[in-house]
């Protein structure tokens, strides 16, 4: 137990709170505070106000009106084109090709005026001799072959067929099923949970509850009320002939005289100081846009979310 307050376990669930960076720093009011604290310190920059645009220089950065070509050489275009062509003609190693007869044109169809080779032969249409035909041989004769692929079919492979292999329905889940069975009859007891861990304010699932729930309860029987007693004689007066009393005089009691001991009242030093026991720790919640944004977004799909508004 610490001799002033309480330790950094015990406040915030941590074993020792870190540091700040602003222990010392002059307190600076958010009250009526300027949005820009350096525009009222020291001189600020006076413009001579905005000019109108007219016929004038002023408005203008230049003193004066600057043109683009002020003191270029005038340059003339057909002057320059007609140089490129002479420099380009010098390059030439002789002169144009020219070919010694124009090209001939036909003169209409089933005429040679203007083809390479000339007129053809004339075309006989007598047959050539040619040798008798012999036709090969016949192939060989087998049998066809089976349709189908193999897979599904029966006798159509080289060996024998495959024996039948039972295949249950849903044999998957039967299995799943007999390893979960098999998994909960070896556990002995429950997952090991301890008590002093400190849990969240918000539960994922506020609806959830490990906890099995009570039998429920059924409503008492309703009990017929009786009728109210009534004595056959009325009760008698107390007076001092003890009429009213079930007994004339009261019964003698012993009760001796006894000295009860009083209890010394223990000084501060023997006085010993009460602690309660520690209760649950507290420790640094996580905020819920925190966790949806941790929910939402993962290991597995932070390069595929979007963001999406409702």
């Amino acid at each position: 137990m610490p001799a002033e307050g309480k330790s950094d376990l015990e406040r915030i669930g941590l074993f020792s709170e870190m540091g700040y960076v602003t222990i010392g720093d002059r307190y600076v009011s958010q009250y009526m505070r300027p949005f820009n604290e350096a525009a009222s310190k020291n001189r600020q920059m006076l413009p001579g106000g905005s000019k109108t645009l007219s016929a004038l220089q002023e408005g203008y950065f230049e003193p004066q009106f600057v043109r683009i070509f002020d003191g270029e050489a005038y340059s003339n275009p057909v002057q320059l084109r007609r140089r490129y062509r002479l420099a380009e003609a010098k390059k030439n190693l002789g002169k144009a090709f020219l070919p010694s007869n124009g090209d001939k044109l036909p003169c209409g169809k089933g005429t040679y005026y203007g083809t390479i080779g000339g007129p053809f032969a004339y075309f006989s249409a007598q047959l050539k001799a040619r040798e008798r035909y012999i036709p090969p041989g016949k192939n060989f004769y087998t049998n066809p072959g089976k349709k189908g692929t193999g897979y599904g079919y029966a006798n159509l492979t080289i060996g024998e067929q495959y024996p039948h292999e039972p295949d249950g329905y849903e044999l998957e889940k039967l299995i799943a099923k007999k390893a979960r069975e098999e998994h909960k009859r070896l556990v002995k007891g429950g997952p090991f949970k301890i008590n002093l861990y400190p849990q969240d304010y918000f539960d994922v699932n506020p609806y959830f509850n490990d906890k099995p729930l009570p039998p429920v309860k059924k409503p008492p029987p309703e009990k017929p009320i009786a009728p109210p007693f009534i004595p056959s004689s009325p009760a008698k007066k107390s007076g001092g002939m003890k009429g009213g009393t079930f007994d004339p005089y009261p019964s003698h009691s012993a009760d001796p005289y006894v000295i009860k001991k009083s209890m010394a009242v223990p000084t501060s030093k023997e006085r010993k100081i009460f602690y309660p026991p520690p209760g649950p720790r507290s420790r640094p919640v996580t905020s819920i846009i925190t966790l949806n944004v941790t929910r939402s977004i993962n290991a597995n799909n932070y390069k595929t979310a979007h963001l999406t508004s409702d």
